[in-house]
């Protein structure tokens, strides 16, 4: 057993797939991992996150900078470093690592710990993995000025590309999520009365969220034959749409759906905007399976659009998710998120989660949106939260 002094124990038993990383490591001329970002400490240190800085990073001159060190080839010369309270969290739940090193306030003494870990494990001169868009510039200047010989290696595909295929536990969380979000946007939908705000009805959906286990992160709604998804006072009127569409995290893992609902009946109009919206989701639906190239999905989809009557105001995305809201695979390029399509030709995989959102922004009638969540199967797909897709009725 070790402490947070960093002295290391017995062969480790890791929670991610070895062998892949080893490979994709390998593939992209690493030697030694050190992540930086929450999601991946989170999902390399099987599901871990300490909840001090769940919410907020900063703390005193700097900020919380949690490392997972991983070796190419070696998990026995891993290593986690953490927060100085984070060494009551490995006294209750050990930690897998090896090496723990729970001593930190900051960013530079955090580079300071992986500096001395990688002298130890003779990994100063190395490939050294890197997450760019997570490692504070203080820190890197760190890393550079100690590691004389170190060449610095963007991991941030390496380890995206680990995350992709889902487990049984983390499609079960994704399930959970995705089925906690529609729960609650189904019950603020049904308790939303006419004179209702927006603010009100964000903050009640906040609630039905967290009283459901979800850690709610964010709702844009639209009232009526507005586009704008921005809390506000507006308030709701009889006979208007909304638009209600919510992230929540349930134990790490992403939810992001959906819905619309209605102030009273919706006619005859609405019924076939929303139609169409559905009409484009099933295409996409059809073709999603395991093997399919990712860009069967999205022309089946575009070609269902462009015969809409509603083709010029309506848009559909398709995009990769789990531990994040955007993740592999990565199917669409700048749309609207700025990265490559890169997964666009490649054969989908079984166990990765996509989602897949038609939006429709008309003139008068307002925002009209579906936006489902599924998990790729070798047959075909299992869909998330699949209630609530029609329109749902206000002040039910």
């Amino acid at each position: 057993m070790n402490d947070n002094t960093g002295q290391t124990r017995q062969a480790a038993v890791t929670p991610f797939d070895t062998a892949k990383l080893d490979r994709l490591m390998e593939e992209a001329g690493i030697d030694v991992i050190v992540a930086t970002s929450k999601h991946n400490t989170q999902y390399l240190m099987g599901g871990y996150k300490f909840i001090f800085f769940a919410a907020m990073d900063a703390i005193g001159h700097s900020r919380y900078l949690p490392m997972v060190i991983y070796e190419k080839g070696a998990p026995d010369h891993s290593a986690y470093v953490g927060n100085r309270m984070e060494g009551a969290e490995h006294q209750n739940n050990p930690f897998w690592t090896p090496s723990v090193h729970t001593a930190t306030w900051g960013t530079q003494d955090a580079a300071g710990l992986a500096v001395e870990h990688l002298k130890k494990i003779g990994k100063t001169g190395g490939r050294i993995g890197i997450e760019p868009a997570f490692l504070p510039s203080d820190a890197r200047d760190l890393l550079a000025s100690r590691l004389e010989g170190a060449r610095f290696v963007d991991a941030t595909h390496v380890l995206e590309r680990l995350r992709a295929v889902k487990t049984p536990d983390e499609l079960a969380k994704l399930r959970r999520a995705s089925e906690l979000i529609t729960d609650s946007m189904l019950a603020t939908i049904a308790a939303a009365r006419a004179g209702s705000t927006k603010m009100e009805i964000i903050e009640q959906l906040r609630r039905e969220e967290t009283n459901r286990g979800l850690h709610f992160e964010y709702c844009l709604l639209t009232l009526g034959s507005s586009h704008n998804r921005a809390g506000s006072p507006q308030a709701w009127v009889e006979g208007e749409i909304l638009s209600i569409d919510s992230g929540g995290n349930y134990h790490g893992y992403i939810g992001d759906l959906c819905r619309m609902g209605v102030l009273g009946e919706p006619d005859a109009e609405l019924e076939d905007l929303l139609a169409e919206v559905e009409c484009i989701q099933q295409a996409a639906f059809a073709k999603v399976r395991a093997g399919v190239a990712g860009r069967e999905i999205i022309v089946a989809a575009e070609a269902e659009l462009e015969a809409s009557p509603s083709a010029a105001f309506t848009d559909f995305f398709c995009h990769g998710m789990g531990l994040i809201t955007h993740e592999a695979p990565f199917l669409m390029t700048n749309h609207p998120v700025t990265y490559d399509g890169i997964d666009a030709d490649k054969p989908m995989e079984a166990g990765s989660v996509i989602s897949v959102e038609t939006t429709m922004l008309h003139p008068k009638r307002g925002f009209i949106k579906l936006e489902d969540t599924l998990a790729i199967t070798d047959g075909g797909y299992e869909m998330f939260g699949d209630r609530g897709r029609g329109w749902n009725r206000g002040g039910a």
